[in-house]
Formats: structure tokens, sequence, C-alpha cells
């Protein structure tokens, strides 16, 4: 198995290849992010402490970290996960990566020392490698020459000298990241000015929304209450045409109207008395007068028959 050592402040990287499965017993079982002391390893690695920051097992699959597995998994991984690099917008893929568990089946172990011991190591603590490229972010290369906000940072950049043979002498500085310039500051202003004009827009908008929502509720009401008292009014007519249901006469005399007659005194009365009275016998002189009325009507129906019929009539007798 190799040991891929780094050393992060001199700057460099030493590969170690150990064959000694009692030295590498103390790597077993353990994960990524975990420090061991590096005396197991041998006298040179005395007062040492490296930190697993991952590997790769015989086949190439890189650990992951999260992944509590001693061995290959499946996972499905979109954009954004370690170990996966998508081609399209919102692809998702299935893709094998070994677990962050330490196991004899891996063929690389990177470490990093985070405590250097008592002696240094040849080619990897007791020389400094030179660091290729200098800081882009504005307020690092400021901490890094200690600048204040009045200082230029452009004049700090640390540049890189190439050169190469038959071609002139070139420097090449990285661009500068979270600058402040005057264009930035304008546009700074543009969009807060924007900001200010949207958040008017909006209070203006649920101004006249709860306007016009206040109006159709008051019109609701005003709609509810007619409807209530047309409701009521309507009830009520019903409830008094029961009511006169209920109390009106019943029988034959229902439908005839009585005229009560008040009291007379003395010969107003009796002549009253006698006036009711006549149409009574009048009643009983009806059907002797229809009697008297028949009797014609039977002459006149022997007159108008033919005189054969009534010679006929004769001789039967």
């Amino acid at each position: 198995m190799k040991l891929n050592i780094s050393c992060p402040s001199t700057g460099c990287q030493k590969p170690l290849a150990i064959d000694d499965e009692k030295k590498l017993s103390i790597f077993y079982g353990r994960r990524m992010g975990q420090e061991i002391d590096g005396d197991g390893l041998g006298d040179e690695f005395k007062g040492y402490v490296f930190k697993i920051t991952g590997g790769n097992d015989k086949d190439g699959f890189s650990m992951k970290q999260g992944v509590l597995v001693q061995g290959r998994v499946r996972l499905l991984m979109k954009a954004g996960a370690k170990c996966y690099r998508p081609r399209r917008a919102g692809e998702r893929k299935r893709k094998s990566v070994r677990g962050c568990i330490v196991g004899p089946d891996l063929s690389v172990i990177a470490l990093a020392i985070t405590k250097i011991g008592e002696q240094p190591i040849a080619g990897l603590t007791d020389t400094k490698q030179p660091k290729r490229l200098g800081p882009k972010r504005a307020t690092r290369i400021r901490k890094l020459f200690a600048l204040t906000k009045d200082d230029d940072v452009r004049r700090f950049v640390i540049r890189r000298k190439i050169e190469k043979e038959g071609k002139p002498i070139r420097y090449k500085a990285p661009k500068i990241q979270r600058l402040v310039t005057d264009a930035r500051l304008r546009r700074k202003r543009v969009y807060k000015a924007h900001k200010k004009a949207r958040w008017e827009r909006t209070k203006q908008a649920v101004a006249d929304y709860h306007k016009v929502l206040e109006e159709y509720r008051k019109k609701k009401a005003a709609q509810h209450k007619e409807e209530v008292a047309a409701k009521k009014e309507l009830h009520h007519a019903q409830a008094k045409k029961v009511e006169e249901k209920n109390n009106a006469p019943t029988g034959p005399a229902a439908g005839k109207k009585t005229t009560p007659v008040p009291a007379q005194k003395g010969k107003v009365a009796e002549k009253a008395g006698a006036k009711t009275t006549a149409p009574a016998d009048k009643k009983a002189a009806a059907p002797a007068a229809d009697k008297k009325a028949a009797a014609p009507a039977a002459d006149k129906k022997a007159a108008t028959q033919p005189a054969k019929t009534q010679a006929a009539t004769k001789g039967k007798k």
C-alpha cells in the first residue's frame, strides 16, 4: 500500500510505499478526517500526527466522506456531489464510490501532517516549496500586506514571471475578486434604487388590493343584509296568511256574509218582523202557482197534435 503524505506548512508532498501489514493495521477501521499518531510507522515518524484525507481502492474508485461502509457502493448523484461531474444541467447518475472507512482493499491512502515530530523528514519537512500563486481576493491581499481600505490593492497583486525560449518575458497576474470600483458602486446604487422602487410598487399594490377587498366586503355585507330582510318579510307574510286561515269560520255558512240587525223598539220592530216573514209565505205559495201554470201547457200540447192522431185515439176508446 502507498501512503501519500503532504505537509501543508511547507507545501511539499512525498509518497511512501509500505508492505508491512503490522504498520498499516493502525489505519484499518479508521474513517476519513480522523487523526492517527505516526509512532506505529517507525522511529522516523515519532511525534508526528497524520490526518486521513482520502484514498483510492485497488480499482481506482476514490473514498467519499459520509459513506460509512468499508467497501464499494453505488449512489445516485447530482450536481454538487463529490466524485461526480455532471455533463448536463439537472443530470443525475448512479456512480460507484468507496466508503470512508479504511480497509485492506485500498491501494493509496492520502495523509496530511497536522503536527511535526522530533526529526525532519527528507523532502517533506526539511525544505519549503514556494507558493506558486498568490492570493486572489482583495481582502486576503490586504491581510497579506497589512493594507488599509485607502490603499490600492491592484498595486500589490503577486505576478508570475513567465520566460520562454525565443519569446519575450511577460508577467501574469490573477484577476482581483471582490474589488470595489466606481463601476461597482454605481451598479450598487442602481440595484438599490430598483429594489426600493420594487418595494414601493409592492406596497402600493397591497394597499390597492386591500381597498378593493374592503369595497367587495361592504358590497357583500349590504347584499346579505337585503337578502335577510327580504327573507324576514316573506316569512312574516306567510305567517300572517296561515294565521288568517286558522281564524276563518268553517261550515256551509262560512261563505255568506251576515250583517247584524240592530234592536228596534215598538211598532218599528213589528214591521221589521212582518217584512222578514213575507218571503217565507211567498216560498210556500210558489208550488201552487207552478201547478196552475203546468195545466195550460198540457192543453196547448193536446191542441197542437194532428187530427188523425186525435181520431185514432177516439176509435180506440
